[in-house]
């Protein structure tokens, strides 16, 4: 982790590997350190969940790949091999999952305020325990053979996939849930936020995401 850049109270820019980045350009991680447990949402935090349920209809789920940030989002995951249609980008599958469920559940506090995150903003905001990041920093870079070695538990992790890691480890495959042990637990103190955008994606979209889930978990920077 960058020590100054957080004191600052700011968040950090990701590393991007030169050759993701002249593959993807655009491609962009942001991530912040803050003091926040995983305990229950507050009621503010389940009321404001039950307020976004009521803005996802039928007709505004269908209708919200038209805009800018998810047609941005779909064209990156069909760039990469992937068919936004049976893999849905972020926004798209907390949208569906709402529809399914009758509402966003809450989970906890650090879950809910990423999800929040992403559908007031249309970027993804993920969780890993800060405890687990090398002080180096995260990024995107593809992984290598030695990577699938020691992140086991990541069966699905090929060689060239790309991947959110730091200089010492793999931490998730883009766009996919953290590794276990790599993500926030009960007994995690200190939380690394990270929120990723591709090309076509301003870049005030990305630190608000980020800004929103740190203001509704009320964390230390």
């Amino acid at each position: 982790m960058n020590d100054r850049q957080h004191v600052a109270g700011r968040p950090a820019p990701g590393f991007i590997a030169p050759d993701v980045a002249a593959e993807f350009p655009g491609l962009r991680l942001d991530w912040i350190t803050i003091g926040a447990r995983v305990r229950p949402s507050p009621p503010e935090l389940v009321w404001r969940l039950k307020e976004l349920s009521s803005r996802y209809r039928g007709a505004s789920v269908v209708t919200m790949r038209t805009k800018p940030i998810p047609q941005a989002f779909r064209a990156f995951f069909r760039q990469i091999g992937l068919d936004p249609d049976v893999n849905r980008i972020p926004s798209e599958h907390a949208a569906v999952a709402r529809l399914l469920h009758g509402g966003f559940r809450s989970v906890d506090a650090v879950s809910d305020a990423c999800l929040v995150a992403l559908i007031e903003t249309g970027v993804p905001v993920w969780a890993l325990d800060a405890d687990a990041v090398d002080r180096s920093g995260l990024g995107i870079r593809t992984t290598t053979d030695t990577d699938a070695a020691q992140v086991g538990e990541l069966s699905y992790l090929a060689p060239g996939s790309l991947a959110v890691a730091d200089h010492r480890a793999v931490h998730a495959v883009l766009f996919g849930d953290p590794a276990p042990g790599h993500g926030v637990g009960a007994r995690t103190s200190r939380v690394a936020l990270f929120s990723v955008a591709v090309d076509g994606v301003p870049s005030i979209h990305i630190e608000e995401a980020l800004w929103i889930s740190v203001d509704l978990l009320g964390g230390s920077v």
